[in-house]
């Protein structure tokens, strides 16, 4: 090659030079367009079903050098905020390492939110309506301003057999379902509202319909980095079970039960301890039961207020990890000073309980406790309601795509049966899901009440047990197909047994 031949391949190489340099300032300018681009761009495909991003490696090709020079452009990397928090984020003051890039990671919707701190488990069935709409891989919901309405409708038809001592009962129904969430989008504080419900109409057969309906309203306020209040408020509504001991005898429609519920807790943190004070107002009203001769029964006798006060003081052992105590003070109120047997309902309450609160992020949080409950009467005659309880509310994924729901729970349901005072309930409840392929879903559900009276009473004594499995069936992202099985059983401790069979197969449709 000739000297001049040699000035100008050197010539050249200078140029190129020149022009590789321009090109990587220049995507270093325009890192944020190209990256736009990037997302929007259709991946092309090779013979063989290969993509070329599945081809390429990081760092490499005109977007990893555009990513390579903005990161060297960058004085103060972003950090991930720390869930328990809701401080202002500030800048790290070490250097982000090349897999931690926010750019090579998929985007996460809570990312730069300061809202995630989150309070005790109040309501387990508001909690599982939120999770079912956060966990769905398709749930993108609708956005109205700055919230988000995660909205779905299901249809069904079911079939059910009732079997009562001898008496066999059969009838084919269908339900229609309504469940959402809508939840705010805010840098501070948080609104949360969660619905269920469902309504049956008997197509052939005993009539034995029941609706069922659940609305828990949540708003968080962020007062301060260690002070949080919580507003709530919530609806419930299911009709009184046929096999109840307070349900009317022969009725053709029982009472339907209804449940509202206020209240307002303050939590603070003081270094390791943590402290809460909470009020909460709970209504319960009945509506007429409908006898099977056509005629009417009041059952407003039994409609009272619930109005409670409690605190709780724990110890943040970790933050993964806070044993705690709570105290409760309260009163019974109903609105009929006497009821229809002559009997004064209205009761004195107060109650304790110990136990630990776990939170292990996604993978396992809740709480458990064990107390003691006890209820003093208006009315002489009758006497003191004692219990121990037994409460808590555990979530458990021990792996992607599976995950447990336990939830235990006592309660003290009055009596309307002249000198009785009331029965002590406790129950215990799993439901298992389980991804069996990325679009179908194995459901499994299992379950024990025990209902317990006090003296000569115990006469009144049941045992309940439920079991139940379905599949869900994805069909796409907006429509999901069902199918479910359950079988119910209430065992007398005097009288008939009580089983039922349901089976259900539907469709849901979901945004």
């Amino acid at each position: 090659m000739t000297s001049v031949e040699n000035r100008d391949t050197r010539g050249a190489g200078r140029l190129g030079l020149r022009a590789f340099a321009s090109v990587l300032a220049l995507s270093a300018l325009v890192h944020p367009s190209a990256l736009a681009a990037q997302e929007t761009r259709p991946t092309a495909q090779f013979p063989g079903g290969t993509s070329a991003s599945s081809t390429q490696t990081p760092g490499i090709g005109p977007e990893g050098i555009a990513t390579r020079a903005s990161e060297m452009s960058t004085s103060a990397p972003a950090v991930a905020t720390d869930p328990t928090t809701t401080a202002t984020i500030a800048p790290n003051s070490f250097a982000m390492e090349p897999l931690a890039d926010s750019d090579t990671l998929p985007l996460d919707d809570d990312i730069g939110r300061q809202n995630l701190r989150e309070t005790r488990l109040d309501d387990p069935t508001a909690a599982r309506i939120r999770r079912d709409a956060l966990d769905a891989e398709d749930g993108i919901g609708i956005r109205l301003g700055s919230m988000i309405l995660r909205p779905s409708i299901s249809q069904k038809l079911g079939t059910e057999r009732e079997k009562s001592g001898d008496v066999k009962t059969n009838r084919t129904f269908s339900e229609t379902g309504l469940k959402g969430t809508l939840t705010s989008d805010w840098s501070r504080h948080e609104l949360n509202v969660g619905a269920e419900g469902a309504w049956q109409e008997t197509l052939s057969g005993t009539e034995n319909d029941k609706p069922r309906a659940n609305i828990d309203a949540r708003l968080r306020l962020d007062l301060a980095d260690d002070t949080i209040a919580t507003l709530s408020g919530s609806y419930n509504f299911s009709r009184e079970d046929s096999d109840d001991p307070n349900a009317v005898s022969g009725a053709r429609v029982q009472s339907g039960v209804n449940q509202f519920g206020t209240g307002l807790s303050i939590e603070r943190d003081f270094g390791v301890i943590r402290g809460s004070i909470a009020g909460d107002i709970t209504r319960f009203q009945y509506s007429d039961a409908k006898l099977s001769n056509g005629r009417v029964l009041e059952r407003s006798d039994r409609d009272r207020n619930r109005y409670t006060v409690s605190s709780r003081l724990g110890y943040e052992i970790s933050p993964a990890l806070t044993p705690f105590i709570e105290g409760t003070i309260g009163q019974i109120d109903y609105d009929e000073a006497v009821d229809s047997s002559g009997y004064r309902r209205s009761a004195d309450l107060y109650g304790a309980k110990a136990g630990v609160a776990v939170d292990l992020g996604e993978k396992l949080r809740g709480e458990i406790a064990l107390g003691y409950e006890h209820q003093t009467f208006e009315d002489a005659r009758l006497a003191e309601l004692s219990a121990m309880t037994v409460d808590g509310n555990i979530f458990w994924s021990p792996r992607d795509g599976t995950s447990i729901d336990l939830l235990l729970d006592t309660s003290i349901d009055p009596s309307t049966t002249a000198g009785i005072n009331g029965a002590t309930i406790h129950r215990v409840t799993a439901a298992l899901s389980h991804d069996l392929r990325t679009n179908l879903v194995a459901r499994l559900t299992g379950g024990t009440t025990f209902t317990n009276y006090d003296g000569t009473a115990s006469a009144s004594d049941t045992t309940a047990y439920l079991a139940g499995a379905g599949l869900t069936w994805k069909v796409n992202r907006y429509l999901d197909a069902t199918a479910d099985l359950t079988y119910e059983r209430t065992n007398y401790k005097t009288g008939s047994d009580n089983s039922t069979v349901t089976a259900l197969v539907g469709l849901t449709a979901k945004r």
